[in-house]
């Protein structure tokens, strides 16, 4: 029997007003629609890198979805750091839209209890990462830029692709270019999936592909990073938002303009960088599919999550020559 079309206009209507206050407590708006980042509360330096009974002192504290988490993960990899900073997991729990540690940490199940402890209010979201004191039992930052520029400051280990990702020649050039893609590209797909207007949405595409256009311009001169000769930040940045790219933000996300194998020079940048030492480990693609579809409620109300390939799949594939 169809349903009468003034119960599909109430519905339609109803459902709207509620999307609208989900996505506000997921991801506020600013007036035109678009999607606006929340600041950070923690913005204080890393305390050294002493041990605490033979511990870490200092513990990172990720979320394998997550790519502002990925990113400080990257570091921890790239240079060798798994000595001297210490490492803890939480995955999204669906049904609350809230972090939930795997294993307890510090006496606390859920990643809100660090942010209590550490003077947070009960408006304030726990987001990831987070660096930990265990010293002090409080959270000193929980700013993705920051920490990573932090971790980049500690000695390298034996086993790191680079002694730093800020060389002080580069300086200048990371500085701009992750100022740009931040905008346009980590965020950007947070601009096309939690648009709240059309408009917002296409604004958002426009920048995220411009900025994308601009990369595969760098790349196209052979140079091996965005920068030149030499892994930096720049790359760092980029790599997890690309990395989710089919995973997530091509589909949920409206962002299907263009695949991304029709930037061919981008496409071979992101399998070089997949394939850097203890890179890989970092990229369980299926759990971000498995995350993103079914913990995201207002863009996915149903729960389905569609099979897809692996990242590590994709990136045995060539792109067609056009």
């Amino acid at each position: 029997m169809p349903v009468p079309p003034a119960i599909v206009s109430i519905s339609r209507q109803i459902w709207h007003g509620q999307w609208l206050v989900l996505m506000n407590g997921l991801a506020p708006a600013d007036e035109r629609g678009s999607f606006r980042r929340r600041p950070s509360g923690f913005r204080e330096t890393l305390l050294g890198s002493a041990q605490e009974q033979g511990m870490p002192r200092h513990v990172l504290v990720i979320g394998q979805s997550c790519p502002w988490a990925h990113r400080t993960w990257l570091v921890r990899q790239l240079k060798d750091l798994a000595t001297v900073i210490d490492m803890a997991m939480v995955r999204p729990n669906s049904a609350t839209g809230r972090w939930v540690f795997r294993e307890p940490f510090e006496g606390f199940q859920q990643l809100w209890q660090l942010y209590r402890q550490s003077g947070a209010g009960p408006g304030r979201r726990a987001t990831v990462p987070v660096l930990w004191d265990r010293h002090e039992g409080r959270i000193i930052n929980n700013e993705s830029a920051d920490i990573i520029e932090q971790l980049d400051t500690l000695p390298p280990g034996p086993n790191a692709v680079a002694a730093t990702l800020r060389p002080s020649d580069l300086i200048p050039s990371i500085q701009t270019w992750s100022a740009w893609l931040q905008d346009d590209v980590n965020d950007g797909v947070y601009r096309c999936g939690f648009a709240r207007t059309q408009e917002a949405h296409e604004r958002a595409l426009g920048d995220l592909f411009a900025g994308l256009n601009a990369v595969e311009q760098a790349l196209a001169d052979g140079r091996p990073w965005i920068c030149g000769e030499s892994l930096t930040m720049v790359d760092v940045r980029l790599f997890p938002t690309m990395a989710r790219w089919e995973a997530a933000y091509q589909d949920l996300f409206g962002c299907g303009q263009r695949p991304l194998w029709s930037f061919p020079f981008l496409w071979a940048w992101r399998r070089r960088f997949y394939q850097l030492p203890n890179v890989a480990a970092t990229c369980p693609s299926e759990t971000w599919r498995q995350d993103y579809f079914g913990s995201l409620f207002p863009l996915n109300p149903s729960g389905i999550v569609p099979k897809a390939p692996s990242l590590s799949s994709l990136l045995d594939l060539n792109p067609p020559i056009s």
